[in-house]
């Protein structure tokens, strides 16, 4: 890709359709959304964090900043991250959408994803 891409974070509960590649990119479906009514180019359950990471931090087991640490380290060890921008790239799209369904819009799993995403993006 020749500039890098834009990536975007946004609760999927709040965010309508738009313009871009856009990535559920939860472990679990979300409550309340119907898959023939959600309208995303794929669901990446892949990327998102472990189930015992995801358990340990939705149950207050951990901070934000803890639970960052060891999202990243999982990024880190996964081909998952790499293989999402290769689709996105394949897309055409010049806008990533990394679609959650957290409440909390600055402290959940698809803000440290995109800044891993940021990262290879520039490496490449």
């Amino acid at each position: 890709m020749t500039s890098a891409p834009e990536i975007r974070c946004e609760r999927l509960y709040d965010s309508a359709s738009g313009p871009g590649y856009r990535v559920l990119v939860d472990r679990l479906w979300p409550r309340g959304v119907k898959k023939t009514a959600f309208e995303h180019a794929e669901w990446c359950r892949d990327i998102a964090p472990s189930g015992d990471l995801r358990r340990a931090f939705h149950s207050g087991g951990m901070d934000f900043e803890t639970f960052a640490e060891h999202y990243r380290q999982e990024l880190a060890d996964s081909a998952a991250p790499g293989e999402l921008l290769d689709r996105f790239e394949a897309a055409q799209q010049r806008i990533l959408v990394l679609l959650y369904g957290a409440k909390d819009d600055e402290h959940n799993h698809a803000q440290v994803l995109a800044e891993r995403l940021r990262e290879l993006a520039q490496e490449r």
